[in-house]
């Protein structure tokens, strides 16, 4: 990758309900923190979930006098694909990371931001109705029989991207499917879909890690904004809030994103 050039973070699946933009806001928040100068896209001009979190964060700030590591957030509304690679090019030229949240649906506008992301994130929640997204099991043995559309669609955009791997010395797309809210699962299936994601993950090319376990508190933080990463802003927090917070550190060095030239923060966990 050229210097200067920021690096995409794609968050895609096309199911919704997978906690996508959740994390997707905590991953830029959390990179905020360390010192990285982080811009991102909302997709989905409907929903904007994404866009909605950071201007509630906005707003708590405002309020309550503060000043915490925000990234810029934008909504795309633009009308074609030189709209949408002309805010990308726009937004990453003062930045060092540049995270999309597609929507989740088939999209046009998404399936031209997985082409061009240098991570693909895809949250998932730990059941097999999810991973019908990327692959289709056995009834009976739970070996996966094929590919299915979402997988299918990554892997075209990859041999799209290759171009312009050379072209814009642009690293090779890592693909990292997250599991996401896996807290009331039973062990026998997770077992199952555990080994079926090994399983799809060397046939199709991503890496698998863990990511957010199912608590209320990401409920709860919505409407001001506010991250687990906002020590001294949350009141008294439990055990499993620390736990919570300890599994976004990890997933942030699960993801291997490349080094940046500012000065870090740190990531603080309790």
């Amino acid at each position: 990758m050229r210097k200067g050039q920021a690096h995409r973070i794609v968050f895609a699946n096309e199911k919704g309900g997978t906690g996508k933009s959740t994390t997707a806001v905590h991953v830029a928040v959390a990179l905020s923190y360390l010192g990285a100068r982080v811009a991102s896209i909302d997709l989905d001009p409907r929903q904007r979930t994404m866009h909605r979190y950071i201007e509630n964060r906005l707003a708590t700030l405002e309020k309550r006098g503060l000043t915490l590591p925000t990234p810029d957030c934008e909504v795309f509304r633009g009308n074609g694909t030189g709209d949408l690679l002309g805010m990308i090019r726009r937004l990453e030229a003062n930045c060092d990371f540049l995270i999309i949240d597609n929507p989740g649906r088939d999209d046009p506008y998404a399936r031209i931001a997985v082409e061009h992301a240098d991570t693909l994130v895809t949250p998932m929640n730990d059941s097999f109705v999810d991973f019908d997204l990327i692959g289709q099991v056995d009834a009976e043995t739970f070996k996966v029989k094929k590919l299915s559309f979402f997988a299918e669609l990554i892997w075209e955009a990859r041999m799209k991207r290759s171009r312009m791997t050379l072209e814009q010395q642009r690293p090779e797309m890592d693909w990292i499917v997250v599991r996401n809210r896996t807290g009331h699962v039973e062990a026998k299936n997770q077992a199952r879909l555990h080994k079926a994601l090994g399983e799809m993950a060397k046939r199709v090319g991503f890496r698998v890690t863990q990511g957010l376990s199912e608590r209320v508190i990401y409920r709860e933080l919505f409407p001001s904004g506010l991250t687990l990463l906002d020590k001294g802003h949350l009141g008294e927090l439990g055990t499993s809030h620390l736990v919570a917070r300890q599994e976004l550190r990890a997933l942030v060095k699960a993801l291997r994103l490349p080094e940046f030239s500012r000065e870090k923060g740190t990531l603080e966990l309790a």
